[in-house]
């Protein structure tokens, strides 16, 4: 099968690049002109565009059997919010059309997120749930949320679209906005997190990087038109993730818990001064606001459709460790 990928040169992308690489597939990788594609395998065709650039999709989907839209802006917070629109949106709405304008292409695989759902109570819920449309954490969710529409409705129009729905994604790979986890364990090591955030009452579906990979290459086989699947992992709280990686390394865990009010200040601040002098802010108010919410789902339908399984967290947290410990960004 020849798949075309966008954000082929992202975290999930890139590890998705080379799934399908093993799989035996012919891959073609849409890039920016800007990108740096140092680390995608030199039998991946590569194409330059841009999802904001409706001809360059065309161009690049001619002759594929299949699209995966990975490619999205990936942050709780951003200077220019517009961005999110711009590529998340409207960048689908792109991909859709240059999709129905290429016969080739048999199924198109949106890679969307949970934020895209949104918040859950403290059971699981499946693909029924539907965003509320009333409060959004970030401009990030919001713009997950009005893409999930498009996408849809796409669906209800006849496009062979597959949604896939990831939680968190985590593991080693590149040291990206998308794989706050790795960063979380290197500030923890590090002495600059110094304390728990918040009392452990939220709950984020933690998912390993391979295993949504897996997902997205079951899609293109199993994967049902017009049909949504969670590509998710165990709930856990970000106090567990501490805990988990001081039974891992026999260190000692954080004494002291850091309240979410007194850290939404200090991200306030940090934005502020983030924009004046152009730096990526460590805590945003965005990220406090979803530690306030439970996120959490059921990836039944994908296990038992796609063949889809998440790996036990400790186990993942375990390797991502030691991937970090390899490249000496933590000491323990």
């Amino acid at each position: 099968m020849k798949v075309v990928v966008t954000g082929a040169t992202g975290y999930l992308g890139g590890r998705l690049v080379q799934g399908l690489i093993h799989a035996s597939n012919e891959v073609r990788a849409l890039v920016r002109k800007s990108s740096v594609v140092d680390e995608i395998p030199q039998q991946v065709e590569l194409v330059y565009g841009d999802v904001r650039d409706l001809n360059s999709l065309v161009s690049a989907f001619a002759g594929c059997d299949a699209v995966i839209h990975v490619g999205a802006m990936v942050s709780s917070w951003s200077p220019t919010p517009a961005l999110y629109y711009t590529i998340n949106v409207e960048g689908l709405r792109n991909v859709i059309q240059a999709v129905q304008q290429t016969p080739s292409v048999q199924k198109l695989i949106y890679t969307s997120s949970y934020f895209a759902v949104g918040p859950t109570g403290d059971d699981a819920v499946n693909e029924e749930q539907v965003h509320d449309g009333k409060s959004f954490t970030s401009e990030y969710e919001k713009s997950k949320y009005l893409a999930d529409i498009v996408a849809r409705d796409a669906a209800k129009d006849g496009v062979p679209i597959v949604m896939l729905y990831p939680g968190t994604i985590y593991g080693p790979g590149k040291r990206t906005a998308g794989n706050i986890v790795s960063e979380f364990i290197v500030e923890r090591f590090n002495g600059r997190l110094p304390g728990y955030l918040g009392s452990g009452n939220d709950r984020n579906p933690l998912c390993h990087v391979d295993d949504v990979a897996f997902g997205h290459i079951a899609a293109l086989t199993y994967g049902r038109v017009g049909e949504r699947y969670f590509l998710c992992g165990d709930a856990v709280s970000f106090k567990e993730v501490l805990d988990v990686a001081a039974e891992f390394t026999k260190t000692s865990r954080p004494m002291f818990t850091l309240p979410l009010w007194l850290l939404e200040i200090y991200g306030r601040a940090s934005c502020f001064f983030a924009k004046r002098f152009g730096f990526i802010p460590a805590v945003t108010p965005e990220a406090i606001a979803v530690l306030r919410k439970k996120w959490i789902y059921s990836s039944e339908k994908a296990e038992r459709e796609l063949g889809y399984r998440s790996r036990p967290f400790a186990e993942g947290l375990a390797e991502v460790i030691v991937w970090l410990k390899d490249l000496k960004l933590i000491k323990y």
